[in-house]
């Protein structure tokens, strides 16, 4: 089951920080990275932020979470994580099914690390389409792709 998280409650903000540290730690791996911001991210920043988290519930757990930024022109995937203990489950099928289905835009964006083939084999299942790479100041090669609704 789907539901949209209350990130800021404490509690809640918590519990998704430890899917997105678990899950960004294995996407460190995939991409060689040393220094990798996600998994800088402090539990206030979960508590403050302004974006919309939405929660696969299994078990009464958070097994994946998507975030975003939405308009009527462009809905933005800020993060989709799974927990490594729900990996090959089609948890991050069915929250992108969720989000392409519930948000009414004229775009979609994600970006992702190149090496993460995992991530770039979703996107590309969804019909999302490669617009650019590029390298951060990180040392991680980064890829965005872009979803176009047809209106």
């Amino acid at each position: 089951m789907i539901k949209k998280l209350r990130n800021k409650d404490k509690d809640t903000s918590q519990k998704m920080r430890t899917v997105f540290q678990v899950s960004y730690a294995v996407e460190a791996e995939l991409l060689n990275a040393i220094d990798f911001p996600p998994l800088q991210r402090t539990l206030e920043s979960y508590i403050e932020s302004n974006t919309i988290f939405f929660g696969y519930m299994k078990n009464q757990e958070i097994a994946g979470v998507v975030e975003i930024s939405h308009n009527k022109n462009n809905t933005h995937i800020n993060s989709l994580v799974v927990a490594p203990k729900f990996f090959r489950q089609g948890i991050a099928t069915k929250l992108m099914q969720f989000v392409i289905s519930t948000f009414d835009s004229e775009s979609f964006t994600v970006e992702t690390g190149l090496l993460n083939s995992p991530a770039s084999a979703l996107y590309k299942k969804f019909n999302f389409k490669e617009v650019k790479q590029w390298d951060t100041n990180h040392g991680v090669r980064k890829i965005k792709f872009e979803r176009t609704n047809k209106k």
